[in-house]
């Protein structure tokens, strides 16, 4: 497979349309927004809807489809075909995860709503520029992912403890990371813990529910943002008959830029 970091979000959106690329994107098209997506029957958008607006920490809304059956977000990516330009999907059924796909073109329904929600990714960026290591992208793997006991509020058929993304870093690094990140409010801003796990819920740190661990230095502490991820346990518990969202780590990138996000 060719070497996709230097490609420009179309180049990889249309490299995932084809199938040539399914792995995770952290790291990749520096610059520009990567967006967490949820596909929700229309008959439970508004409640969907509510659940972000209430929740802007772990669901910050970038956008939503202007229909059901839309498969295109012309604001935020060119070109866009829902269906196919993210790497990889998850399917539910009953709230029970069923299978992973490349493609929801035999899946797709003209009654479905897609939502589009900020990713940490985004951010990594400023960090890096500030010289801060960001461990899973030294490793080369998906960032760790954790359950928390720290609970969303509710709306309609939508509930869920909030899911956390982890990155290691020394004390002084974690507070220059607060002060960066809170000018990002909609790609998740500033983090919601740094320090002990088990202190929001979190048993083992070896053990990401999602992605996969990294290594924790002498020194450094985990560092836990608000993720993404978060709205696939509010779809999983509301046992909806049949809703789709992105595979964690394997994200929408639009073609909006990161500084477009920033606050001064």
């Amino acid at each position: 497979m060719q070497d996709v970091t230097a490609l420009t979000p179309y180049q990889l959106r249309q490299l995932c349309r084809s199938g040539q690329f399914n792995s995770n994107t952290s790291g990749l098209a520096p610059g520009f927004v990567q967006a967490n997506m949820a596909i929700i029957p229309a008959a439970y958008a508004a409640d969907f809807l509510q659940f972000c607006h209430f929740n802007p920490k772990p669901c910050p809304l970038l956008g939503m489809a202007a229909k059901p059956g839309a498969v295109d977000m012309p604001a935020l990516a060119a070109e866009l075909d829902i269906r196919s330009d993210l790497p990889r999907y998850r399917v539910f059924r009953q709230g029970e995860l069923v299978e992973e796909v490349t493609d929801l073109s035999a899946l797709w329904r003209d009654d479905l709503v897609t939502f589009l929600i900020g990713c940490s990714f985004s951010f990594e960026e400023s960090l890096l520029a500030d010289g801060l290591e960001i461990r899973n992208i030294t490793e080369q793997v998906n960032v760790p992912m954790y359950r928390t006991n720290l609970a969303c509020q509710s709306a309609g058929v939508f509930s869920a403890n909030m899911v956390v993304s982890m990155r290691p870093m020394t004390p002084a690094d974690a507070i220059r990371a607060i002060q960066i990140c809170s000018r990002f409010p909609q790609v998740h801003g500033a983090p919601v813990h740094f320090g002990d796990p088990a202190a929001i819920g979190i048993a083992d740190i070896t053990k990401p529910d999602f992605g996969d661990a990294v290594s924790i230095k002498p020194g450094e502490v985990p560092v836990f943002w608000a993720c993404g991820v978060t709205p696939q346990i509010a779809i999983a518990n509301a046992k909806l008959d049949f809703c789709i969202s992105h595979a964690p780590g394997h994200m929408l990138i639009t073609d909006l830029s990161n500084s477009k996000l920033a606050m001064l």
